[in-house]
């Protein structure tokens, strides 16, 4: 059993109070988790990369886990979340980090590190590619998409994912389990069970997703190149993501970029992938 164990703590940036966890001590490494998910996204990886000399923190984004939920929608526009991750970085004392990201904590990565490239050692970015890469991947990737324009209609979309204890839920995002079969998948459902989580989570797509300009080719988005040594991660049997819109992040990568694909593998990698994410982020990391 590991020696290095996960404490948590209270931020505050601006008018928001943050949970953030940590573990480590050394090199800094901030993981920024997607929808639905916490900090606890990331225990296989922290516990490892603690244990080879990393400082590893996560934080709870706004709407998510333990963290503040705001009520208004313009809140979670993702500009905000980029000042949250620098704000929590400088609570911290830490001036430059590795970041890591995954599902919508990955294109909060990718913006953190086009807009504040100073803050940003290494980039690595799991199932969800570059945003002009995203927005310009074509029309399998729109498909794929569907859910969200499902998330933009408040109440509707509430209502019905969470209803007969989470079928939808279930069935979508995690291929027909049975209710407790998966306990990563139990622990999104309870946390989206807190009162007005599941608002807040849907509020990040209401927030960033514009449904009238969705189906437009946004492949000149004015977003700075990335400058830094940068990893894209990608798993086959993802049923959200085309392996396109992150192979095609490369075209806003101006530094060193590699691309690692995992087979046979659905959209949460930091779980049931753990082992060979540590293993490529170790790699990465140390390089």
């Amino acid at each position: 059993m590991s020696d290095f164990n996960v404490s948590e703590q209270r931020i505050t940036v601006g008018d928001l109070s943050f949970n953030v966890a940590e573990v480590g001590a050394g090199t800094p490494i901030v993981m920024l988790h997607g929808w639905p998910d916490s900090w606890h996204l990331w225990t296989s990886q922290m516990q490892a990369l603690a244990e080879r000399g990393h400082r590893v923190i996560a934080p709870d984004l706004r709407g998510f886990g333990k963290s503040d939920k705001p009520d208004d929608v313009e809140q979670y526009s993702i500009v905000h979340s980029v000042g949250d991750v620098a704000g929590i970085m400088d609570a911290l004392d830490i001036e430059r980090a590795v970041v890591v990201g995954h599902d919508f904590g990955a294109a909060l990565a990718w913006v953190f590190t086009s807009f504040l490239p100073d803050r940003v050692v290494k980039l690595a970015t799991v199932s969800v590619g570059h945003p002009a890469a995203f927005a310009s991947a074509g029309l399998r990737q729109r498909q794929l998409s569907w859910y969200m324009m499902w998330f933009q209609f408040p109440g509707v979309a509430e209502e019905g994912l969470a209803e007969n204890d989470w079928e939808f839920f279930r069935r979508w995002a995690y291929g027909g389990i049975e209710r407790g079969e998966d306990p990563h998948a139990e622990r999104q459902i309870a946390d989206l069970t807190r009162p007005g989580a599941l608002t807040a989570g849907f509020n990040w797509y209401r927030a960033n997703i514009a449904p009238a300009t969705f189906h437009r080719d946004h492949s000149t988005f004015d977003f700075p190149q990335i400058a830094c040594p940068t990893m894209g991660v990608w798993s086959s049997a993802d049923m959200a993501l085309t392996e396109e819109q992150m192979t095609g992040s490369e075209r806003y990568v101006s530094g060193p970029w590699r691309y690692e694909r995992i087979e046979d593998v659905g959209h949460w990698v930091p779980v049931h992938a753990s082992e060979q994410l540590t293993a490529l982020l170790l790699d990465f990391i140390q390089d």
